[in-house]
């Protein structure tokens, strides 16, 4: 499994396209319906294969969850990685106003507990 930072950079990059972004809204405020590309595409104005391709992204974060009727497939937002990914976010903030330990590198800051507070 990819530590924090590696998996709160993949996510950041993939919710910094302001159509994921778009999609993410529609999907995360619509929770009771599930979505399929034509719907989607229709709902942002862009065409289907536009929206395949970044749902495509978002599914392989495992941003989206999905359900197969017939021929379309529906999405939905996986709530729990959501959830997982705003406690990271808290979790990102908190350690921003944490004094680094000099004799450690920065990129492992965020991965340890024993840093001095501020």
């Amino acid at each position: 499994m990819k530590n924090f930072v590696e998996r709160m950079a993949e996510i950041f990059k993939a919710l910094g396209d302001p159509t994921r972004l778009r999609i993410i809204k529609i999907l995360a405020s619509n929770t009771e319906d599930r979505f399929c590309v034509v719907d989607i595409a229709k709902r942002i104005g862009i065409t289907q294969p536009a929206v395949s391709q970044h749902i495509r992204v978002l599914k392989h974060l495992n941003l989206l969850d999905f359900e197969r009727k017939g021929y379309r497939v529906y999405y939905s937002v996986n709530t729990d990685v959501l959830m997982e990914f705003k406690v990271n976010m808290d979790e990102l903030f908190r350690k921003a106003f944490i004094k680094c330990n000099k004799d450690i590198p920065c990129s492992e800051c965020l991965e340890r507990e024993n840093c001095k507070e501020v």
